[in-house]
């Protein structure tokens, strides 16, 4: 319930044109002051008066965002009442002048953002953005994954099989290495996810059964291989019917160093050899193209293949 004061007071607030036309305003979207000041053409102390004072009797709510300040219409009684006012002015040609100064407000604003990107567009990709990780957004694309069973083959750091959990079904993580598969579930109880399997083997001789996954992933695992083609038959062999196979592998280079340092069998693979692999262990439906280049030197190339067994 409004007082009589109180009442009083809002019939006054809706008793002038600029704030009529500042609520017209809010009406079809939230503004700031600064945007207020660009429509209505008036200065900041006008506006911030009547904002402040449509503010006091309820009309108006607003919120911080950084230095602005931002305004909508605020639900309630006293809006009620300048609906009411609304629907007997709609037609009136200074609200009709305000909405083109909004849509010419919308068309600046597109324009700025367009300037922007046109102005930064050969540089944009050595910008430090705010959110752009390649985690960030392995982590967006695993989500449009089917929920299904993976089996993550030479894992690593075991950052994609963690990955994998938060859309699989159930993860078969196969390594080597125990001590790998032990950090593994140690992250993995701490985050508190529950469906993946550890399992000491090697890729070449998968200790699983057949068709008993629907997803097999070798991320950098097959330059470790001693018979690449035999760890993809393994892949080929565990997959059902229709199961699909990701190789994210490095393109064939140059950098003998890391035999030694980093136990590569292989100096990575081109596009023909990686296909043939991939044709020769049973997959229909092969893709192979080149993902991404290290920024860092040596400036690795990543493959990323894909096939299907029929």
């Amino acid at each position: 319930m409004i007082g009589l004061t109180g009442t009083t007071r809002l019939m006054k607030a809706l008793g002038d044109e600029t704030r009529l036309r500042i609520l017209h305003l809010l009406d079809q979207e939230e503004l700031s002051g600064t945007d207020l000041m660009e429509i209505l053409n008036m200065g900041q102390s006008r506006i911030s008066t009547h904002l402040a004072l449509l503010k006091e009797v309820g009309l108006v709510t607003d919120r911080r965002a950084g230095r602005r300040s931002y305004y909508s219409i605020q639900a309630g009684t006293a809006a009620s009442l300048w609906q009411r006012v609304l629907s007997e002015s709609k037609a009136s040609p200074e609200f009709e002048t305000d909405i083109e100064g909004l849509e010419s407000l919308r068309r600046r604003r597109k324009e700025d953002t367009r300037a922007y990107f046109d102005r930064v567009a050969a540089s944009f990709g050595d910008q430090l953005l705010p959110g752009r990780t390649w985690e960030g957004l392995s982590r967006a694309l695993l989500q449009l994954a089917p929920r299904s069973r993976y089996a993550d083959l030479g894992i690593g750091d075991g950052l994609l099989t963690l990955m994998l959990s938060e859309v699989a079904d159930r993860v078969t993580a196969v390594d080597i290495s125990k001590e790998m598969l032990g950090q593994l579930e140690t992250r993995a109880k701490a985050k508190g996810i529950g469906n993946i399997e550890t399992v000491e083997g090697e890729i070449e001789d998968l200790p699983l059964p057949d068709a008993s996954h629907d997803v097999a992933v070798l991320s950098q695992a097959l330059h470790h291989a001693e018979a690449p083609v035999r760890a993809l038959s393994e892949a080929h062999r565990i997959l059902v019917p229709g199961g699909r196979v990701l190789v994210i592998e490095l393109l064939a280079h140059s950098e003998d160093w890391v035999r030694e340092k980093l136990q590569h069998r292989h100096l990575g693979f081109t596009e023909s050899q990686l296909e043939g692999l991939l044709k020769e262990a049973g997959f229909k439906r092969t893709s192979v193209f080149r993902g991404a280049r290290d920024p860092q030197p040596p400036h690795f190339m990543t493959l990323v293949a894909t096939g299907t067994r029929a």
